[in-house]
């Protein structure tokens, strides 16, 4: 069976997970590649020896080397570091630029027809620097932040209001960070709108739980962040191409205008589909809406100019 190959850089717990996620919804054959010796073959064989147990039948394979991922049609990047103690913004942005774009040109020298989907973080700038390096155009370059942020906005609502998530629409914008903006305005639960089922200062505590929804996770876990909703969110869109499903979903993609923005990779809806980001979807935003947006284009401009492309 000739299936679709996907393959993610970085087998850390974020990429592992994606591999686990792909695996069992058989979206293809996987290669999962690390630098570190035996990590990444060792993630995959566990993972092929789930095979029987749920009865998929995607090859799932680990490497040191770049040479398998040949003629993939969906790479996912997860691979950087985290800030540590003692880092500076800088040290962190320098670093993770380098390893993006060191990635970036081993998959795209043998994979010229992929799409890339970044999760590396300070992700909307890592986009950029994907984008720049690779050459590709920019609906095959995309970053993983939109569908996380808004499917822990979503399930903040659902808990609160005690409804099915699938019940509930919404979208969060802008760049991932805390300055994201979940838009209140475009909230309902299947038609309702949150705004006449919640408090104002309700709506401002999910609204601020949302900005802050990886934190809160760090502080929990103390020594890791977050993988199972990042790898899902990931996979989520790799799904959405290989199935050319036409999923309307926030993602980080370059903007050539949309939104008065220009040169700068920020979350907003797309139609995601074969070929990729096909359509930017310009939202009706209230002027604070607009206003957060602003403030959060502005940052993830400086850190656009931080990488000095």
């Amino acid at each position: 069976m000739n299936r679709p190959k996907i393959t993610i850089v970085g087998a850390g717990n974020v990429g592992a997970t994606c591999a686990h996620w792909a695996a069992a919804r058989e979206l293809g054959d996987i290669v999962l590649v690390d630098v570190v010796e035996g990590m990444p073959q060792g993630k995959a064989l566990d993972l092929m020896e789930t095979r029987p147990i749920f009865g998929f039948n995607a090859e799932v394979v680990g490497t040191n080397s770049y040479e398998a991922t040949k003629n993939s049609q969906v790479v996912i990047i997860t691979a950087g570091i985290p800030r540590k103690p003692g880092m500076s913004r800088e040290d962190l942005i320098n670093t993770n630029k380098n390893i993006v774009a060191t990635v970036t040109k081993e998959v795209v020298a043998r994979s010229p027809k992929a799409f890339l989907i970044i999760v590396s973080n300070p992700l909307d700038a890592m986009c950029y620097v994907a984008y720049k390096v690779s050459g590709f155009p920019s609906k095959r370059v995309m970053g993983m932040a939109g569908i996380l942020d808004t499917a822990r906005y979503r399930c903040f609502i659902a808990m609160e209001l005690k409804v099915a998530v699938e019940e509930i629409q919404a979208m969060v914008l802008g760049g991932h960070g805390d300055d994201m903006v979940p838009l209140v305005s475009n909230t309902n639960i299947s038609g309702t709108p949150l705004t006449s089922l919640l408090s104002k200062r309700k709506i401002a505590a999910l609204v601020e739980r949302t900005r802050k929804g990886g934190g809160e996770i760090v502080a929990l876990l103390k020594t890791g962040s977050a993988y199972y909703a990042p790898a899902a969110a990931a996979v989520q869109m790799a799904e959405a191409i290989i199935k050319d499903q036409k999923r309307v979903v926030p993602v980080s993609a370059y903007l050539n205008g949309e939104y008065g923005l220009r040169d700068l990779f920020f979350g907003v809806p797309v139609i995601l589909g074969a070929k990729g980001v096909e359509k930017i979807l310009t939202l009706k935003l209230t002027p604070s809406e607009e206003a957060m947006l602003r403030h959060s284009a502005a940052a993830v401009a400086r850190t656009r100019d931080e990488l000095k492309m």
